[in-house]
């Protein structure tokens, strides 16, 4: 599948806590949408960071008793927009935060791609992301969009860096859609376009982001 959502750098958490009451996405909101989430995601890659110069993020995540592994391939950006392919799939037991196995992705064309570009090599965590999601789903009559409000950390072996952002992910609907409430958003709390993933942002702080092209 491919993921359209829209990404925004929060000033501050007093503007974060606005936006979580804000009465427009209040008057939207699906019924029993609206929930809180801890997340501990995990980052995989080989010594030589093979993935990351292919442009491939392969993550772990639990999302309160929930385990998902992620793989994320062809990320592409522009200001506040970031599309990429994903394919997710439900794990068993905290043990894959440490030690994930490459196969659980065998299924899919891009899992075998990424096992024989790897050849059988170690994958160990290259970054931890931990946080607080607040997060609803909104119905804007034309599209289903689910809005995340992030607060954490990203934590590497060369420092660490804040989070405090906003997410908003176009379930279905219109691409048009998903672009107007972010805007609208942007404008009433004065939010920056995130140009960069929070994967994308552990990788400049520890000095392996691979060039654009």
């Amino acid at each position: 599948m491919v993921e359209i959502e829209l990404k925004y750098s929060i000033p501050d958490k007093n503007i974060a806590e606005s936006i979580w009451q804000d009465s427009d996405i209040i008057e939207m909101e699906e019924a029993e949408s609206r929930e809180k989430l801890v997340l501990k995601a995990a980052y995989f890659d080989t010594e030589d960071g093979l993935l990351a110069k292919h442009d491939i993020a392969f993550r772990v995540r639990m999302e309160g008793s929930r385990s998902i592994a992620s793989l994320k391939w062809n990320g592409k950006s522009e200001g506040a927009l970031h599309t990429r392919n994903e394919i997710n799939v439900p794990i068993e037991g905290e043990a894959c935060l440490i030690m994930p196995d490459p196969a659980i992705f065998k299924e899919s064309d891009i899992g075998l791609q990424m096992m024989e570009l790897i050849e059988g090599k170690q994958l160990s965590s290259v970054v931890e992301v931990g946080f607080l999601r607040r997060r609803v789903r909104v119905d804007t009559k034309n599209s289903i969009i689910e809005i995340s409000i992030d607060t954490g950390d990203i934590v590497t072996d060369s420092g660490s860096e804040p989070i405090c952002e906003l997410e908003l992910e176009l379930f279905s609907g219109s691409q048009d859609d998903l672009i107007a409430l972010g805007t609208k958003l942007a404008e009433r709390y004065a939010l920056i376009p995130e140009e960069y993933s929070k994967y994308a942002r552990a990788l400049k702080l520890i000095g392996k982001m691979p060039a654009r092209s």
